[in-house]
């Protein structure tokens, strides 16, 4: 799935759709970056460590804290394209309303796992403020981390909760091809998007602002 197999329109739900996919993309460009930054810091590490004997000072720590948030940070982009991991074996062989039937479940019992998530990382991230957590080496302070996932589960669960609303509404109404959500592709419309994601290039239709995106 890609960008591309999410269509919009004018309604409500679309609007605040494309809304939160903002803040999304924002994060997810934001752990875009912090990739970067790691790996010029673990450059910088192996090379002052080779020719002057002289390694970053609490380079551990700092893997600690920022690996965790490369993982977490796109974690809702992700999940508006359609971009984890799933088995389209079953579900691509529907039709109709068993299609949104089936993924309006699935979604539901995401948001039910997410919320338990929710509760159990706030749950690790009120502990760590209120003790103080710290790194062993510089002793930098853990709870920023820890409180990312509680924040960022918040976020998937407004996206799931969108998600639920277009499959609920595709249910009820028969619709075809709803908003707000990845429609599944065949392999060869998949490779195309995605070679014209990497590439730059975009649909000249992408820019028409219509319900076919």
């Amino acid at each position: 799935m890609s960008s591309h197999s999410v269509l919009e329109d004018d309604s409500l739900l679309s609007r605040l759709d494309r809304a939160l996919f903002r803040v999304e993309s924002a994060l997810n460009l934001a752990g875009g970056l912090l990739i970067l930054a790691v790996m010029l810091l673990s450059v910088a590490n192996i090379l002052g460590r080779k020719l002057f004997d002289a390694p970053i000072s609490g380079y551990i720590d700092w893997m600690i804290q920022a690996v965790p948030l490369m993982a977490v940070l796109g974690i809702g982009y992700c999940q508006r394209l359609g971009g984890h991991i799933r088995m389209d074996f079953v579900i691509g062989k529907l039709n109709g309303r068993a299609v949104w039937a089936f993924e309006l479940l699935s979604t539901l019992l995401m948001l039910i796992i997410t919320a338990a998530l929710i509760y159990g990382t706030w749950d690790h991230a009120e502990r760590a403020i209120r003790l103080g957590d710290s790194t062993v080496d510089i002793n930098l302070p853990i709870w920023p981390t820890k409180l990312a996932f509680p924040i960022m589960f918040a976020l998937l669960a407004v996206r799931l909760t969108l998600q639920l609303w277009a499959y609920w509404r595709a249910l009820a109404a028969g619709e075809l091809t709803p908003v707000a959500v990845p429609l599944i592709e065949d392999a060869a419309a998949q490779a195309r998007h995605e070679a014209e994601t990497v590439s730059g290039l975009e649909d000249e239709a992408s820019g028409d602002g219509g319900a076919a995106r």
